[in-house]
């Protein structure tokens, strides 16, 4: 009596982890190029943030900023970039909201890619979405007739740029915690508000002490004050940089711990 052949055990199928948990710029340049496919997004968060500059600088262009030898406008501009810069970034990585809803993320779990390298992909595509907010807003000041120091366009456009990493982790994850159709309508108005009492829209020195000494533990303070350090030359806040790397931090984890909970039945 013959006995069947025995089958491979196809129980245990190991993985083989790739290089940088999956990261590689193939990848990368695919995300942005999905990015930039949504022109509704585009438009929105760069018109924004220029109609604003518009409004609130162009009245003030030359208003003196107290001694430093620059104009109020300049203040505004550098505050409007930061403030373009969180908008498109923060909407770059809300639309993952929109993976979720078609089931892609879980499809991704199948694959050995690992939630850092996803989570960093995500957030560079949606740190080059800042980017391109952060020159439309530099180009329309140049074009309205501000002027600073090359070094305070570099510098400060350069803050601005790399600050929107914090915003690009809080779009993730509010991207997961959310369904898609509510995204926007949450991070609109969460946006305006951080911006508001994070001194982007108005100077804190406006505002009650009490208000002032909250505002300094608000995600968009520590960005829009160590992006304002070159043009003010007031001395570097480090205060500010510490929050910056504590929200980025924490967004980050958050981000990182809804993409496993979200996929953790795959």
């Amino acid at each position: 009596m013959t006995t069947a052949p025995t089958l491979p055990d196809r129980t245990r199928i190991e993985r083989r982890v790739p290089p940088l948990g999956g990261f590689n710029v193939t990848f990368l340049a695919l995300e942005i190029r999905r990015v930039l496919r949504n022109r509704r997004t585009l438009v929105f968060t760069i018109v924004m943030p220029v109609v604003f500059l518009v409004l609130f600088a162009l009245p003030n262009k030359d208003q003196p900023l107290g001694d430093t030898g620059y104009s109020y406008a300049a203040y505004v501009m550098i505050s409007f970039a930061v403030y373009g810069a969180m908008l498109a970034a923060t909407s770059g990585g809300g639309m993952v909201a929109v993976e979720r809803a078609q089931g892609w993320s879980r499809q991704l779990r199948l694959t050995p890619l690992r939630p850092a390298a996803y989570i960093t992909i995500k957030m560079l595509s949606a740190m080059f979405l800042g980017l391109i907010a952060v020159v439309a807003v530099f180009v329309a000041g140049l074009l309205m007739g501000i002027t600073m120091p090359l070094q305070v366009w570099f510098l400060s456009g350069l803050v601005a740029w790399i600050g929107s990493m914090v915003f690009a982790t809080l779009g993730l994850f509010v991207g997961y915690l959310v369904p898609s159709e509510n995204v926007m309508q949450i991070l609109g108005p969460l946006l305006a508000f951080l911006a508001l009492f994070g001194g982007l829209f108005v100077p804190l020195e406006v505002l009650p002490q009490v208000l002032q000494d909250i505002a300094k533990f608000t995600p968009a303070y520590g960005v829009g004050a160590i992006a304002r350090t070159p043009l003010l030359g007031n001395g570097f806040d480090w205060w500010a940089l510490v929050n910056v790397l504590a929200w980025g931090i924490i967004f980050g984890l958050a981000a990182a711990r809804m993409f496993r909970r979200d996929t953790k039945r795959v």
